[in-house]
């Protein structure tokens, strides 16, 4: 199992403006996506459904090590 990592970006204002969220949502994100795409500046793209969030989709963006979590949010226009 990887040993995931937050960035501080994510620990201060992720959290802060998003108190609701879990950081084990968003490594079960990782570990089970329905879709992962690259992204700009390096970093990657992950979304999930998360069953105790009423069923939403959480789109997790990491940097390149597809392990650091930078950040998350739910993802209303998530089309498979």
């Amino acid at each position: 199992m990887a040993q995931y990592r937050f960035t501080e970006y994510f620990e201060k204002e992720v959290l802060r403006k998003r108190p609701y969220l879990k950081k084990e949502w968003c490594i079960q994100v990782l570990e089970n996506p329905l879709r992962s795409e690259p992204q700009e500046q390096n970093r990657y793209r992950f979304w999930g459904t998360i069953e105790e969030f009423e069923g939403r989709v959480l789109r997790v963006i990491t940097l390149e090590d597809k392990i650091t979590i930078h950040n998350a949010f739910p993802d209303r226009g998530f089309k498979p």
